[in-house]
């Protein structure tokens, strides 16, 4: 693999994580039902599958950080998810032993994406503004591959056949890892760490991170209970994967020209487009789920409440945290992720049977509105 440029191993490494990921979230709650799990205890095990990004992302970034080897935390823990879904075939199916394996797989999980995140644009230096966005598509396209691939596979066989499917995927993102080595832009092991919290205190940072956990707060019952909600009305498996994989590629779209958006709007008038567009997305699926138009449509708006937020996001943190600083920086995008989702899964776990799906989701349109109240931290100016 010498002779291949170091995007297209970064981009082979996006394309199997995000297999994974394009397996795991779609499918996971359809195999725990399928299992004889509950919504009570889905909305739990969901929330445990994230819940370690409360505290594991800080700890794995402060590893990096003092370590400087963000490549052997990803070998590392890219092995372990391999263990992960090898273990479900020896462990009982209870509820506690699930809870168990999402924990530990969860802690794991974390270490990958925050650090590779910070290995792709140490790597990509100063070309970083015009290549990140043709590197990360990537993973947008393994997505796509894993929900299309997957969804076809689990019309023909038995859903319980999943973790094998899981264990093949994470199997392929190891052996890639050990075609990327350590950048050498990155800073080498460090004896006293910069401090984080005079950046947090600065407005830009403290209101984008508020920002994020309400944005990704209203993505909770989206990403836990989506497909059971569709599973419900009566969509077949490939139909659900058809509808996961078109907000993919809108988020695909947005990479590739999210430059237009960038040069031309201020990150405020950006982030707040973004917030209004995923209130109207999640009150869409939960008003009219049973017609497969109108949740195309909103699935199409995760170009932005998931695509040009990530690009604004990268380029706050790489603007304001310093190079020894970018891993701990990353968690903290990571930790912001996790509380949102965990948090958003309980409760929309909890009231699921009580309130009703559809209930659900319009409750989580209108929470976008209360991230309008912190946008004014941000630059009116235009940041490119």
């Amino acid at each position: 693999m010498q002779g291949i440029p170091i995007q297209h191993k970064l981009g082979g490494f996006y394309f199997f994580y995000y297999a994974i990921v394009g397996t795991f979230m779609p499918f996971w709650n359809l195999y725990l039902e399928d299992q004889g799990f509950n919504y009570q205890e889905i909305g739990v095990l969901s929330s445990i599958a994230i819940i370690t990004r409360f505290f594991a992302p800080f700890i794995w970034g402060w590893i990096a950080d003092k370590s400087g080897k963000r490549m052997l935390l990803v070998r590392i823990a890219t092995w372990m998810e391999c263990c992960i879904w090898l273990l479900i075939f020896i462990i009982p199916n209870s509820f506690q032993a699930i809870a168990l394996l999402m924990l530990i797989f969860s802690f794991f999980q974390n270490a990958i994406l925050a650090q590779f995140e910070g290995v792709t644009l140490f790597w990509l230096g100063e070309k970083r503004t015009m290549l990140y966005g043709k590197v990360r598509k990537w993973g947008s396209i393994g997505f796509i591959a894993g929900v299309f691939c997957i969804g076809a596979v689990l019309e023909i066989i038995s859903i319980s056949w999943l973790p094998v499917l899981l264990l093949c995927i994470a199997s392929l993102a190891f052996l890639w890892s050990f075609s990327i080595k350590e950048p050498s832009s990155a800073p080498a092991s460090q004896k006293q760490l910069e401090p984080l919290w005079p950046i947090l205190k600065r407005p830009i940072v403290a209101c984008f991170f508020i920002i994020e956990f309400i944005l990704l707060f209203s993505h909770a019952p989206f990403y836990s209970f989506y497909s059971n909600y569709l599973h419900q009305i009566g969509y077949s498996t490939g139909q659900i994967g058809l509808l996961w994989s078109v907000g993919v590629i809108a988020e695909i779209i947005m990479f590739a020209f999210a430059q237009l958006f960038l040069t031309r709007f201020s990150w405020r008038t950006l982030v707040c487009a973004c917030l209004l567009l995923t209130g109207l997305r999640w009150l869409l699926v939960g008003l009219y789920p049973e017609v497969f138009t109108i949740q195309f449509i909103a699935q199409t708006i995760h170009a932005f409440s998931f695509g040009l937020f990530h690009m604004i996001a990268m380029r706050i943190i790489f603007m304001n945290f310093s190079v020894g600083q970018q891993g701990r920086g990353q968690a903290l995008y990571s930790t912001m992720w996790g509380l949102g989702v965990a948090s958003g899964s309980m409760l929309a776990g909890h009231y699921w049977d009580i309130l009703s799906g559809p209930s659900i989701f319009m409750l989580a349109g209108t929470s976008t509105l209360i991230g309008l109240f912190f946008i004014a931290g941000l630059p009116k100016k235009i940041l490119s």
